[in-house]
């Protein structure tokens, strides 16, 4: 395979493979097969519970994964995030998938570093060590010292990844085309597409230079954000195979008893990082796709609530579209509002159904399903609980899984496995809803503004005092810091009203509040009720107080 070769082409690359059985069946057998001496182990061990049975088996498992190579590596990481689904056992075990590989030969290293920049590690670096500091599934990584006296981290591409990833990904699409008559949850369908998705993905990770660009884009959007910090890349010292970013100290966001060593505040990173992770959907469009615990530092400088959180590793990027992520928006509103029609309309859109199912069918299996997840329960809400439910609605109904959306999946499933190993009680949504309930009463976009509408107002037009509560209630029940939420809604409401994008409310608030030609004042003292308590001097002024004397680390 041509070196220099860095982009995915799925029917060129099945081509390439079919006429080389010399290549394909060899390594189909070697996969089954260690697949299946796998599963024989699990059938006779997975349910023992003697400890040092299960801590052998979790390593029969990291050695089967390690040696089946990158690919699998990448799936095997994904698990690690998720110590709800796992053993402890097995988690240790993962986790090193993250950092703590087997590393390749260091003379190998030193010659990639050599032919990608030109010139020896001698001459390029005042001190470069003989080892690696931390060995990943695509490259290995040292800390070096430059001849301008700082550190650097300069990641080192692993030797044929191209060749390996270009063979594994076209060979697990085509055990996947095999089996999907036999996987659940209506998985199969469409899991080419999803495999396709996740090879484009890889090819993507493994050219450093692709790597460079995003992680400046990546800072570029964070640049006004105190609470998050990009490395920077040290562009002469870069390539296509080799990376080299300013070092980073800090802790590892995989070990709470670490954490809190370093007299820092789990809960105040598991904050930031899913925040960032919603502006990153949101507001942004453009997402870290693989924020597990090896690729997010934390950083001192920040307080109990903020933590200050390092992301590094910028190789498996995507983006969501203004149209998926303005649906997604309208589908947590629908969900707050226990909207179902329009809940599976919203699915609709976004590919999960498909243009031709009737809809009405699916009001009340998503209501049986969703129902009493959210609302006053929304702190027990969290993505495990919703996914063993939905489960049951996927068997006998044709949801599917978008491939555009595969990456989107693995990214907030491994946010919110990456809390949880932080805190096992944690639930991303009591985060998640706050948010976009902020977001819906202070962004001023057209599009924002006619969802917010949409919300707030009946079909008639008439205000629904009881949905603009429910908002408000969701923003401010669990906040941490009401004034950092509540002064800008109050300022951003009164621009809003008064701006030419306000017309339309300010229409439709009149409109309600009169009938035949007089207000309706029972609606307007409700209305004026509900906004002197919740924007209450008393209120500002005791999270005020608050927030001054709150402890900074």
């Amino acid at each position: 395979m041509n070196n220099l070769e860095t982009t995915y082409s799925s029917n060129k690359n099945l081509i390439w493979i079919l006429l080389r059985p010399w290549i394909l069946f060899p390594r189909v057998l070697y996969i089954l097969l260690t697949l299946l001496f796998f599963i024989i182990r699990l059938i006779f061990q997975g349910q023992s519970k003697n400890k040092n049975v299960q801590k052998n088996l979790s390593k029969y498992l990291f050695n089967v994964i390690t040696d089946l190579g990158p690919c699998y590596i990448k799936l095997g990481q994904a698990l690690s995030t998720r110590p709800d689904l796992v053993t402890q056992d097995w988690l240790n075990e993962l986790t090193n998938l993250q950092d703590n590989l087997p590393a390749f030969e260091h003379k190998v290293a030193l010659q990639t570093i050599e032919e990608e920049l030109g010139s020896n590690v001698i001459s390029l670096f005042e001190e470069f060590p003989n080892k690696p500091i931390a060995s990943a599934s695509l490259g290995q990584v040292y800390r070096a010292k430059l001849k301008a006296n700082y550190y650097v981290a300069v990641k080192v591409q692993r030797p044929n990844l191209n060749f390996i990833i270009k063979r594994d990904i076209i060979i697990l699409k085509i055990l996947a085309k095999i089996l999907s008559p036999f996987l659940p949850l209506n998985i199969g369908v469409g899991i080419g597409e999803i495999i396709d998705e996740f090879g484009r993905a890889l090819f993507e990770e493994i050219d450093y230079k692709k790597e460079a660009n995003n992680a400046e884009r990546f800072a570029n959007l964070f640049k006004n954000n105190p609470n998050i910090f990009i490395p920077k890349v040290e562009k002469s010292l870069s390539s296509r195979r080799v990376i080299t970013t300013s070092w980073i100290d800090g802790v590892k966001l995989k070990d709470k008893k670490e954490i809190e060593e370093n007299d820092l505040v789990p809960s105040s990173f598991i904050r930031t990082g899913v925040i960032s992770g919603l502006q990153q959907l949101f507001e942004h469009g453009y997402f870290h796709a693989d924020p597990h615990p090896g690729n997010m530092f934390a950083l001192k400088g920040g307080d109990s609530k903020n933590g200050h959180i390092a992301y590094v590793d910028f190789g498996m990027m995507d983006s969501i579209s203004d149209s998926d992520r303005l649906t997604l928006i309208k589908a947590i509103v629908h969900l707050i509002n226990n909207e179902y029609l329009l809940l599976a309309k919203d699915f609709q859109k976004l590919g999960f159904l498909s243009e031709k199912q009737n809809l009405d069918v699916l009001v009340d299996p998503l209501r049986v399903v969703l129902g009493g997840s959210l609302g006053e329960k929304v702190g027990e809400f969290n993505f495990k609980k919703i996914t063993d439910k939905f489960s049951k609605l996927m068997y006998s109904y044709p949801f599917r899984v978008p491939s555009r959306f595969a990456l989107i999946i693995r990214a907030v499933v491994s946010q919110e496995g990456l809390a949880l190993r932080l805190d096992p009680d944690f639930k991303i949504i009591r985060i998640a809803y706050p948010y976009i309930a902020k977001k819906l009463l202070t962004d001023d976009s057209d599009e924002i503004v006619d969802i917010l509408i949409d919300v707030i107002f009946d079909k008639n037009g008439k205000i629904q005092l009881d949905k603009l509560e429910s908002l408000l209630n969701i923003l401010f029940k669990d906040s941490l810091n009401i004034n950092n939420d509540l002064i800008p809604v109050a300022n951003a409401s009164m621009k809003l009203i008064i701006s030419k994008k306000g017309y339309e409310l300010r229409k439709n608030l009149l409109m309600s509040l009169i009938k035949d030609d007089r207000l309706e004042f029972k609606d307007v003292e409700k209305l004026f009720g509900l906004l002197k308590e919740t924007f209450s001097p008393v209120k500002i002024a005791k999270s005020a107080l608050k927030d001054i004397i709150s402890p900074v680390y």
